[in-house]
């Protein structure tokens, strides 16, 4: 066990990485499918974060802490015993045995994410990158951005085995609005989108997140989406390709500032999406999208794989008071948001 004192350039390494909404072309990033055909997604970052820290102990103990979970342990690198906090463990492990030439280093990693597990926004991906971007700062590792989002995401899919895409990690990585393609081979290509400020805003001033009341558990909804890809079902198949095309086609909507065009793109993602999958939608879901609608929305959906979790609308910026009241008189938590330039960022304090 190598101690890190927390002493002279040993200081507490701060990280965060924002969450995501995705506008158009969610699925199309299972591999399922982008290793067949090449997926494209567009999303956009919002000010929402996973928060980590990692800080140099010389007690020779690792420490895992989730605050907004209310979960901490301690954990002994080669002890038989799991940790709860999975995600923890696996960024710990995977960077040790890559970066730290196999020798554990003392540390506390902390935690702690601005939306519930199963919010739809990326959070569990955003979180994982956060931890590895804190971990290579401890550790010195020569990793750039794609580096940190595809060690993320092979954490999450194939270390640990979690059903889900590659868009959350690349997000949250890199921030902004991106168009992101996903090739086969593993190819992912980030394609940062510019446009004139004004219309950043008005799309920024016509976005409203609601949160449904529910976290979900995405791993159902994506196995049923790989299972319809790997089988060549038609309906779902043919439901993907049209995601995709909606991806592209929200992208140009986008640069023209359409907000009329992108919330027809949008409500046909919406229809497509819930062919892919039976339980993306649900009665409480479908509720609150035909109370957003007659409330001024123009169109809306699911964040993420579905079922639950967080929905957003969009609607023009006159009536988004009036959605927002019609919503959270719902029950539902409905609020506007900001979007972020910037995708993972770590520092170093003392």
């Amino acid at each position: 066990m190598i101690n890190v004192r927390t002493t002279g350039e040993s200081r507490k390494i701060r990280s965060r990485a924002p969450l995501r909404i995705g506008l158009a072309g969610g699925g199309t990033d299972l591999a399922t499918y982008c290793d067949r055909f090449p997926g494209a997604v567009l999303n956009v970052t919002i000010d929402r974060f996973a928060f980590a820290s990692s800080t140099p102990r010389d007690d020779g103990a690792v420490l895992f802490e989730a605050d907004d979970l209310v979960v901490g342990e301690e954990w002994r690198p080669g002890e038989e015993k799991s940790s709860r906090l999975t995600l923890h463990q696996a960024v710990y492990s995977r960077m040790i045995a890559e970066f730290g030439g196999g020798e554990p280093v003392a540390v506390t990693l902390r935690t702690t994410v601005d939306a519930p597990p199963g919010s739809g926004l990326g959070s569990s991906s955003a979180l994982v990158v956060a931890l590895v971007d804190a971990m290579r700062e401890l550790l010195d590792a020569p990793l750039g951005l794609y580096d940190v989002a595809r060690l993320a995401y092979e954490i999450e899919r194939i270390d640990l085995g979690l059903s889900g895409g590659r868009q959350d990690q690349y997000a949250a990585a890199f921030g902004g609005m991106n168009f992101i393609e996903f090739l086969p081979g593993d190819r992912v290509i980030v394609n940062p989108l510019r446009a004139n400020r004004s219309v950043i805003c008005e799309l920024e001033s016509s976005v409203v997140i609601c949160f449904s009341g529910t976290s979900r558990e995405s791993a159902k909804i994506i196995t049923q989406q790989q299972s319809a890809m790997s089988e060549a079902q038609a309906p779902a198949l043919e439901a993907m390709h049209q995601l995709k095309r909606d991806a592209d086609e929200m992208k140009h909507a986008f640069a023209m500032g359409d907000i009329e065009a992108m919330a027809e793109i949008l409500q046909s993602s919406w229809q497509a999406k819930k062919s892919t999958a039976n339980a993306i939608s649900s009665p409480r879901i479908e509720q609150l999208l035909e109370l957003g609608l007659a409330s001024g929305g123009l169109a809306g959906k699911v964040s993420g794989a579905g079922g639950g979790g967080f929905m957003f609308f969009l609607v023009h910026p006159e009536n988004r008071r009036r959605l927002i009241t019609a919503l959270n008189q719902a029950g539902a938590q409905a609020g506007p948001v900001k979007f972020t330039e910037h995708g993972c960022e770590t520092w170093r304090f003392r």
